[in-house]
């Protein structure tokens, strides 16, 4: 997967529409012999099947927004980019913000933020621990770089289906919800918004989410497995 997440984060750049990122993520998913698993997955408000390898969500888009042809990357911007992949009956999914060129302070402590929050909760993923030690880490995070949770999204199981239980909030208290065993498969994903995290529909497609207040999002993803030693990331 890690070829795939090259190849794509490697092309934003100013000016490069968001379709390319498309037609880089297909080509080099081709590459590794994988499928890409959000490529007619039924989702949205209506369970539309969803029509692209990627999710290009910017500035105050969410998440599950579709790359399109009007979308063009520029300077400034916030972009998380998303995506699972099936290889040999195993599913993975990443995600990844980046920003376009150089960004505001605002938009960098978002991003960095975030991915902290990430390796967070990958640190305390462990046999015998529980989902909340998970969630309360990554809330940790939100609370002190001061950034919103978006809380109607969070994480969930993967492996042998795109998404599987049990769902992984992103804020909680340690040692509560669901019990970690060795060998589960997880999915981590916070996603925070420099502001409250609220998030309405796009209206201008089924699949995506935007902040309520207008204020720029990101997103990090990690698949990672479950052992009593902690936890092993598959996706890195």
């Amino acid at each position: 997967m890690k070829q795939v997440v090259d190849a794509v984060l490697a092309a934003v750049k100013p000016g490069v529409p968001s379709m390319e990122l498309e037609r880089v993520a297909r080509e080099a998913t081709e590459k590794v012999e994988a499928t890409a698993s959000y490529v007619d997955y039924p989702s949205g408000r209506k369970k539309e099947r969803y029509p692209n390898v990627l999710c290009v969500s910017i500035n105050r888009e969410i998440a599950h927004c579709p790359p399109k042809p009007e979308k063009i990357l520029k300077a400034g911007d916030v972009v998380a980019i998303d995506f699972g992949l099936e290889y040999k009956g195993a599913f993975m999914d990443t995600a990844y913000t980046v920003g376009v060129g150089a960004v505001d302070r605002s938009a960098q402590n978002l991003i960095d933020g975030t991915r902290e929050a990430l390796m967070a909760g990958v640190e305390v993923a462990q046999a015998g621990g529980h989902v909340g030690d998970i969630s309360a880490a990554v809330e940790a995070v939100a609370r002190k770089r001061k950034l919103g949770i978006v809380k109607d999204l969070m994480g969930h199981g993967v492996g042998r289906d795109v998404h599987e239980p049990p769902n992984i909030p992103n804020l909680g208290r340690a040692g509560e919800g669901e019990p970690l065993t060795e060998g589960m498969v997880l999915a981590l994903e916070p996603i925070f918004a420099e502001k409250s995290g609220a998030m309405i529909d796009d209206m201008s497609d089924p699949f995506g989410y935007l902040t309520r207040d207008g204020s720029r999002a990101a997103h990090f993803e990690h698949t990672i497995l479950v052992t009593k030693d902690g936890a092993e990331v598959l996706t890195a």
